[in-house]
């Protein structure tokens, strides 16, 4: 999801660093109003100023964030190759054709965490297939913070996507979901078109048991960060809104 940033970092930005040959994967804010130095580490800063070929989901917002990360940087110098969800899957390999000459690249999301229900998934799959030196930098994931706040069984859990919308299917998945908590324990976590955030949580409270545990993480890291967690009973009496916010859903009982 693409967001404009209107928040200002002024942190001096240390020198940058000669990556090793690796596809460094460099998580984003979640928030566009979060400052750069409360959620991502100085040691990701100086890697990425090192770095001048990028895979990238849009290339304007990646643009826009590696000017945040450093306003000194020439962005004319740098490549960049979009791989996003109309990405034809058979050109993911010659993405990865500078590293492969020993050149390090730098694999950018649109928010959070990268290769997580994301498309860049698709180009670290083909570097490790390959043997090519893969590098997790560290920063924000909505999935995990949500469910560090939730409350929840964090030993086992499952993180589904999008629900499917046609209703046979939808209700089927619901179902599927219900009993793995049920029998299993897991943790369900999924998230949905923010426009119909308020929509999912009516269609919880009104087909799902009334005592399981609904926890509803919106804005996470935000201005506006939200993280609540009640059954669904509960839920269901609630007053709330919720749409247009990126939000996690997390259910248990």
């Amino acid at each position: 999801m693409t967001h404009e940033s209107h928040t200002n970092d002024t942190d001096a930005v240390a020198p940058a660093v000669a990556p090793e040959a690796a596809l460094y994967l460099i998580p984003v804010q979640l928030s566009p109003a979060s400052a750069l130095s409360d959620v991502l580490p100085e040691g990701n800063r100086r890697i990425i100023a090192g770095l001048r070929h990028f895979i990238v989901e849009n290339v304007r917002s990646a643009r826009r964030f590696l000017k945040k990360v450093d306003p000194s940087t020439d962005i004319s110098a740098l490549t960049f190759t979009v791989l996003d969800e109309h990405t034809d899957r058979t050109a993911v390999a010659a993405m990865l054709e500078p590293l492969e000459r020993g050149i390090p690249m730098g694999l950018i999301s649109e928010a959070g965490c990268p290769a997580v229900a994301d498309p860049g998934a698709d180009a670290v799959a083909v570097a490790q297939r390959r043997g090519l030196k893969v590098v997790p930098l560290v920063g924000p994931s909505s999935i995990l913070m949500g469910l560090m706040a939730s409350g929840f069984n964090g030993q086992s859990f499952a993180f589904n996507g999008y629900l499917p919308i046609e209703p046979q299917r939808r209700a089927g998945r619901l179902k599927e979901m219900e009993r793995r908590i049920q029998r299993e324990r897991q943790t369900q976590i999924f998230i949905e078109t923010p426009y119909r955030n308020n929509r999912l949580i009516a269609e919880l409270a009104a087909t799902l048991p009334p005592d399981m545990l609904l926890c509803v993480a919106s804005d996470i890291t935000g201005p506006h960060e939200a993280i609540t967690t009640r059954p669904l009973r509960q839920w269901a009496r609630a007053t709330y809104n919720y749409d247009k916010i990126p939000t996690i859903f997390l259910l248990f009982s």
